[in-house]
């Protein structure tokens, strides 16, 4: 007779709850005061370093993807407004295939000041904006129809050490962008 391996199982799907939980906190933890991710919650991007040594840098907690297929694109963007969203003007840029939800991904700054992050999830993963591409700003400002954010809604400050900025992504659902309503 075989024995069951349920209670093994069972136990693991229990362990791997606890340690869900035990991530969810500690993200949340880190966002609510400003702090980066525990060392366990790897960040991913070749910044990823600086995050973890606690340089000045911006861990991005991106969440709500629609899928789990395409890329994410995580621009850094300075102080100066004009400069925000324009062609060129990003001072970082990070793009990674989608590995799950969330995803936290480390951005380098070149110095303490006042940046802004813009997120694209590039559903289709061609390299274009389409209009099933999900984005994202710092702040999580409300986006009305295809408008874009003003950089001083989205700006934020980063000192000596790393901050955790948290970034659920929007999809346009007709006319009006918002978090994904589910996955496909």
């Amino acid at each position: 007779m075989v024995p069951s391996r349920e209670p093994a199982e069972t136990a693991d799907r229990g362990r791997s709850g606890l340690a869900l939980a035990r991530r969810c906190v500690a993200i949340t933890l880190g966002v609510l005061v400003g702090a980066p991710a525990l060392p366990h919650d790897r960040p991913l991007g070749s910044d990823a370093a600086a995050c973890e040594a606690g340089k000045p840098a911006v861990l991005v907690v991106v969440s709500g993807f629609k899928s789990e297929a395409g890329r994410v694109r995580v621009q850094l963007y300075g102080s100066v407004s004009s400069d925000f969203l324009r062609t060129g003007a990003k001072l970082r840029r990070i793009d990674l295939p989608v590995t799950g939800d969330p995803m936290t991904i480390c951005v380098q700054v070149p110095s303490p000041g006042s940046y802004a992050i813009a997120v694209r999830h590039d559903r289709n993963g061609n390299g274009k904006s389409d209009f099933r591409d999900g984005a994202g700003f710092s702040r999580n400002p409300p986006i009305k129809g295809l408008r874009q954010p003003r950089h001083e809604q989205v700006a934020f400050a980063v000192g000596s050490t790393t901050v955790t900025v948290p970034i659920t992504l929007l999809y346009l659902h007709g006319l009006k962008a918002a978090p994904a309503a589910h996955r496909d």
